[in-house]
């Protein structure tokens, strides 16, 4: 991990781009160059600080992956009545942000059962919260392929359980969005997946450090075949260490994250370039105050350039 200069710290990057709040319906305009930032990478915070940071460091979104480490959104007292999530939202909208996604754990490898159900149970009431907060996208997980099953099988029951997500959805303003994660990094089982989804309320979050850190594959080959899908993104970089991802901050790794981001600007990309910052699993990363400073003053510089 390389060392930051407290500097970074101390200074607040200005707002990177302006623009009006776009609408909630699902592929929606959004004003390019908008940054967010996962609530997982301060699992410590509370809604109040992520809200005034988020602000102060040119932050438009922020994607809510837990709070003050409650994963189950809709458990999180913030969230806990009309009353307060009014509260919530006023003070989201004073600041001028908006929430861009819930990080549901809904995981849809699974088989039919009870493990099954209640995951598309979970993602059903992730999509109920994520309407009170005018949040357009709920995230999910494919997620493993099973050694002793028939990985058509597999697939089959991720697209059925994306198809029903997707139905929940319908008519709300929000989508479901399948993050490349687990085992579904590989860009032929990704557009598998998704060219046989059937519901219009379905997207796709493309992690690019997910996929590239396990296959390699050239980012703009991906691209070029899941863009049609993209609606969200998780930036990140990292060096690999015996085969692993050790996380950095962004442009100091092996990442072509640059080259990913680039590829997305040129294309007119309309969501948000969202850092995941996974302090919740590494906890020895650099504390999240530096990691999201860096974060929104890399971009800036990058951008700045063009």
């Amino acid at each position: 991990m390389h060392e930051i200069s407290r500097r970074i710290f101390l200074k607040t990057s200005g707002v990177l781009m302006a623009g009006a709040m776009a609408t909630r319906s699902f592929g929606a305009k959004l004003k390019s160059r908008q940054l967010s930032f996962s609530t997982l990478g301060c699992p410590d915070w509370s809604l109040e600080k992520i809200i005034e940071f988020a602000k102060a460091h040119g932050y438009r979104g922020i994607e809510v992956r837990g709070i003050r480490r409650e994963l189950d959104l809709p458990k999180c007292p913030e969230f806990s009545s009309a009353d307060r999530i009014a509260v919530v939202m006023r003070q989201m909208k004073e600041k001028g942000l908006r929430f861009v996604g819930l990080g549901s754990s809904a995981t849809l490898h699974f088989p039919e059962g009870q493990e099954r159900q209640k995951h598309l149970d979970d993602g059903k009431r992730f999509i109920d919260l994520s309407v009170k907060l005018e949040c357009p996208y709920v995230r999910v997980f494919p997620n493993n392929f099973p050694k002793d099953q028939a990985k058509e099988e597999v697939i089959d029951r991720i697209v059925k359980g994306l198809d029903v997500l997707g139905s929940h959805a319908k008519g709300s303003g929000v989508a479901v969005l399948m993050e490349t994660h687990g085992d579904v990094v590989w860009a032929d089982d990704i557009e598998k997946i998704m060219s046989r989804t059937t519901s219009k309320q379905v997207g796709l979050v493309w992690d690019i450090s997910n996929m590239w850190t396990v296959t390699k594959e050239p980012v703009a080959d991906v691209y070029k075949r899941l863009k049609k899908y993209i609606h969200h993104t998780h930036l990140k970089d990292a060096i690999l260490v015996e085969g692993k991802p050790k996380y950095c901050f962004l442009g100091k790794g092996e990442v072509p994250i640059f080259e990913a981001i680039d590829l997305l600007d040129k294309n007119n990309y309309a969501g948000y370039y969202s850092f995941e910052w996974e302090k919740m699993w590494h906890p020895d990363l650099p504390e999240p105050e530096i990691a999201f400073a860096d974060f929104s003053e890399a971009m800036k510089k990058h951008f700045s350039g063009k």
